[in-house]
């Protein structure tokens, strides 16, 4: 794909709803490779950034903040049978607009499943029901009601998103490496029995991010190379993490959750404080934040064998962020608040002076102990590939694009969630703008030089459980 190819036609009208950093970023691939005119495209957001660029385009902007109260009157006009709302928001409720759009007849499409606000933090409502997981298991329970409708794809993005897509490819690439004979699995029931087949017991969503503005972080301001608002909602959840089989030494503070599928379980403390050991080929041993995200609940659901009603296998699965490290200085800011956002919030784009960002899965406990799998953007070469982006915003916008073209291409197919999706086609979207997509073995484990400094009581007999991934 070249990068000016049209993919796709498409005859009804987009309404884009939220037009922050990942909005901005996401426009010109649309226009660049769905075949639209710019005047059947709206922009429904809270404020008025971007209104210059999306005018010059010839787009139609309207500032109006969606809530619980006004968001069917306002989207009534803009949205119909045939059209596709793609919510890139926050702070608007994802299932309610999965809802509206079932009843319009529209495609819909998702970055995260976003709840109306306060939801994150209110310590009225229990730990458990403030998750990633419960969101999840909400948007599920809707599948019955909009059953052969229109598609709605919910948290396709980078991650969740892509990176589900990655790691069917990383379970080929292992199988084919180790001499396994295999045809590519099928159904859900093949790439899980595949995951169990090649020992893989541990899969880390891995990512550095190592840019760098020319603007040092200032006291009281929270600096991000991707939406701040978002960052902060996620990492005030708590840590999360898909749960495998192969556990035997529960967290003290850990949580299982009393509904719903029971493939993930949550810690008793926010994600932004919860530090994890993981590796990437370019950063290598690193520490990250346990921060939630979906994949990490539906992956390790994905990859579940069961035998009737019990489980005989499944991977943990979690997410390992170390974000950039003004980013890092953000968190450790926020923490010391309380949790408390800090009034100046700043998104890196124009002023990055250097750095890549490195997003992939790490797949453990196979014969040949680690391989990493992923995205290993600089910001020279996002610079060249489209506008409006860093290394962080096109690994995400290029996922968004790749999951509109899917959903165009197939518009029947009810809720779905990125796993559900053919990887190959989504992959082949989003190659063009990933910098490259790379695979590396790794000796490395999460014991690796664990008790140097100081004696641990580490389960060396099984280097897989969870208890030697934490830091604290």
């Amino acid at each position: 794909m070249s990068n000016d190819t049209k993919i796709v036609a498409f005859q009804g009208r987009i309404v884009m709803v939220g037009f922050g950093s990942i909005g901005q970023g996401t426009l010109p691939l649309i226009l660049r490779h769905v075949d639209i005119a710019p005047s059947r495209i709206t922009i429904l957001t809270a404020d008025e950034s971007g209104r210059a660029e999306a005018e010059a385009l010839g787009i139609r902007f309207i500032v109006h903040p969606l809530t619980r109260e006004n968001y069917a009157e306002i989207l009534d006009p803009l949205i119909g049978e045939g059209d596709f709302l793609l919510n890139l928001s926050v702070d608007v409720s994802s299932l309610a607009l999965v809802e509206f759009c079932h009843r319009r007849g529209a495609l819909y499409l998702d970055t995260c499943i976003e709840p109306w606000p306060g939801r994150y933090t209110d310590t009225s409502i229990p730990p458990s029901l403030r998750s990633n997981y419960a969101l999840r298991e909400e948007a599920l329970a809707l599948r019955a009601k909009c059953q052969n409708g229109p598609t709605a794809i919910i948290t396709h993005g980078a991650n969740p998103g892509l990176v589900s897509h990655l790691v069917k490819q990383a379970l080929l690439n292992v199988a084919a490496d180790l001499g396994f004979d295999i045809p590519k699995p099928r159904s859900r029931e093949e790439w899980a029995q595949l995951a169990q087949r090649l020992g893989i017991r541990v899969i880390h969503i891995a990512e550095r991010d190592t840019q760098v503005s020319s603007v040092p972080k200032r006291v009281g301001e929270f600096v991000n190379t991707w939406s701040v608002e978002g960052f902060v909602g996620e990492g005030c959840q708590p840590a999360e993490l898909g749960w495998g089989s192969h556990e035997r030494h529960f967290p003290e503070d850990g949580f299982r959750h009393e509904f719903g599928g029971g493939a993930a379980i949550y810690l008793g403390r926010p994600g932004a404080s919860t530090r994890v050991r993981s590796w990437t080929p370019l950063e290598g041993p690193y520490h990250g934040f346990l921060i939630t995200h979906g994949e990490s609940i539906s992956i390790a659901s994905y990859l579940t064998v069961r035998e009737g009603e019990n489980v005989i296998y499944r991977p943990t699965v979690h997410y390992a962020y170390h974000p950039c490290d003004a980013a890092v200085l953000s968190v450790h800011e926020l923490a010391g608040k309380n949790w408390h956002l800090q009034d100046n919030m700043r998104i890196a784009v124009d002023d990055i002076v250097s750095g890549r960002d490195e997003l992939g899965v790490l797949l453990m406990g196979h014969a040949r102990k680690s391989y990493w799998y992923g995205s290993r953007l600089s910001i020279e070469e996002a610079r060249r590939l489209a506008p409006n982006n860093n290394a962080t915003g096109l690994q995400v916008t290029s996922a968004v694009l790749a999951g509109v073209i899917w959903a165009m291409e197939n518009p029947r197919c009810g809720i779905l969630e990125p796993d559900e999706l053919d990887f190959e086609r989504v992959i082949e979207i989003c190659a063009p703008y990933l910098g490259g997509i790379v695979g590396a073995y790794s000796d490395w484990t999460p014991l690796a030089d664990r008790g140097v400094l100081f004696p641990e009581d580490l389960d060396r007999d099984d280097p897989w459980q969870f208890k030697n991934f934490r830091v604290a």
